[in-house]
């Protein structure tokens, strides 16, 4: 799915269930200050936690040893930050089949 996909549904979903009170052009810059707010915090080092979604964080990755694709050589890759997601509960449940709903009474 790509981004004009994702404001193609939003701006669906939203006309359904409330009317058509929102242009595409609108829902777009929503998806885009969505996309920029949750760029800012991973620059700034911050936790995005989204309840029944899941988590954007910065993970460090260690120094490590590499090889050079064209020379066989041995390479060092320099430690260095990069984002990672870590789905809640409920959507790996929702990815692997099981109800959310059957998940979240399973955790009380």
């Amino acid at each position: 799915m790509t981004k004009a996909d994702l404001v193609e549904r939003v701006t669906a979903q939203i006309a359904q269930t409330a009317g058509p009170m929102i242009s595409k052009k609108d829902c777009a810059r929503v998806v885009d200050a969505f996309l920029d707010a949750i760029k800012e915090s991973l620059e700034r080092q911050d936790n995005i936690e989204v309840r029944g979604f899941g988590t954007f964080k910065i993970r460090r990755r260690k120094t490590r040893m590499a090889r050079n694709p064209r020379t066989g050589s041995p390479v060092e890759v320099s430690a260095r930050p990069v984002p990672v997601f870590k789905p809640s509960k409920e959507l790996r449940a929702l990815v692997a089949g099981a109800e959310p709903d059957a998940v979240a009474k399973a955790e009380n």
